[in-house]
């Protein structure tokens, strides 16, 4: 941890605003703190531009909680429409009071916006990660958010903590630390006697048997403890370590010292795009295979062709995800689909070069590519 240069950090809702709606501007002021003296623009450093620190990438829940306030709701809407509304104006004071807290060290806040349907796909993802990149590169401090002004049900991360995991895989961070208002994962309600801390996560199996609560305590944003260890999780699968712990404790979390939960990363870095098409894209359809097929992708981790395709589901352009599922129904892969979905029915049960004597010879080629896909079950 000590020797992490690029970290990611997301902090939620319940630790920059009031359980009535609009920011805090000590508590965020106090995260600055912390941040600016980690990145290297602390005060008495000298460095105003963190050269020689660390970079720092920022995905600040708070939009939504932030407009409740000044649009004189007294609580988080539910309805689409308003909580869009809630963000456009809640987004423009989060940015605003950062900007202004950053800049008591000279450090430069570059907004950045996402929606999971910028990220499923290669050209958008690449230019998400040339924009952070880039932020990074020039000294600025990138502070990412969803989209929620725009996003609709069907385009949505969900939650900032999922984001924030596909973030830290997208900008190669070296560390991901997530901030809440809880000091870390318990093997029971924290609030209860007789709790404890646990201190590290190895794998799944050190989660058996532990009630992880799905609430938060301010009611003013829409993650819990779940979201973050399954946050935790696809970042550690994904090869970057995790720490979890609270707004308050972020310096001692941030410093390596013993606060919070700390999950050792599981897995080794896979390709970006793979980790958003598992966990970021949102199926436009569905392709059921025959047998052989899913043995072919499962197993042989082979490209899907038309052959062992039995039947389509779903309105989907080529570039699109897709789920493939197994004769009973189940989920075994996500893909990224060469065809149209009114171009599929002439194509199921086909060999590729029946169809490129027929059609010609631009179907003569996989319906899913093994490069562009990704196994659910492994």
């Amino acid at each position: 941890m000590a020797g992490a240069r690029r970290i990611v950090v997301k902090v939620g809702s319940s630790s920059l605003t009031t359980a009535s709606g609009g920011l805090d501007a000590d508590r965020v002021d106090a995260l600055v703190d912390v941040l600016a003296a980690v990145r290297g623009g602390g005060p008495g450093s000298g460095r105003e531009d963190g050269d020689g620190g660390r970079e720092i990438v920022l995905v600040s829940s708070g939009a939504i909680a932030a407009g409740l306030a000044p649009l004189g709701l007294d609580r988080r809407p539910r309805d689409l429409a308003r909580q869009q509304a809630a963000a456009s104006v809640g987004q423009g004071l989060l940015v605003a009071r950062y900007t202004a807290s950053f800049a008591r060290y000279g450090v430069r806040v570059g907004q950045v916006l996402l929606t999971s349907d910028d990220t499923s796909r290669r050209a958008h993802y690449r230019n998400a990660y040339s924009t952070l990149d880039q932020l990074l590169g020039m000294g600025a401090l990138p502070v990412v958010n969803e989209n929620d002004t725009v996003a609709t049900d069907e385009i949505r991360f969900g939650d900032n903590d999922r984001l924030a995991a596909l973030v830290a895989h997208l900008v190669r961070a070296d560390l991901l630390v997530l901030l809440s208002d809880v000091d870390g994962l318990y093997d029971g309600d924290p609030s209860r006697p007789g709790s404890s801390r646990i201190a590290e996560v190895r794998g799944p199996d050190d989660l058996a048997g532990v009630a992880i609560g799905s609430a938060g305590r301010a009611g003013v944003g829409t993650g819990g403890m779940v979201t973050k260890v399954e946050a935790a999780g696809i970042a550690a699968a994904a090869g970057v370590p995790v720490v979890l712990t609270s707004a308050s404790r972020a310096a001692d979390g941030l410093a390596g010292r013993d606060t919070g939960t700390y999950f050792h990363s599981t897995g080794r870095r896979s390709t970006g795009r793979l980790l958003w098409l598992a966990h970021a894209s949102t199926p436009q359809g569905a392709l059921t295979l025959d047998d052989g097929a899913v043995r072919a992708v499962v197993q042989r981790r082979t490209s899907l062709l038309p052959a062992g395709i039995a039947a389509v589901e779903g309105d989907f352009s080529a570039g699109d995800p897709v789920e493939l599922r197994d004769t009973a129904g189940r989920a075994v892969a996500r893909g990224l689909v060469n065809f149209d979905a009114r171009e599929m029915p002439r194509l199921l049960g086909r060999s590729t070069r029946e169809l490129a004597r027929e059609l010609g010879p631009a179907y003569e080629r996989e319906v899913v590519h093994r490069d562009d896909l990704v196994l659910l079950h492994p």
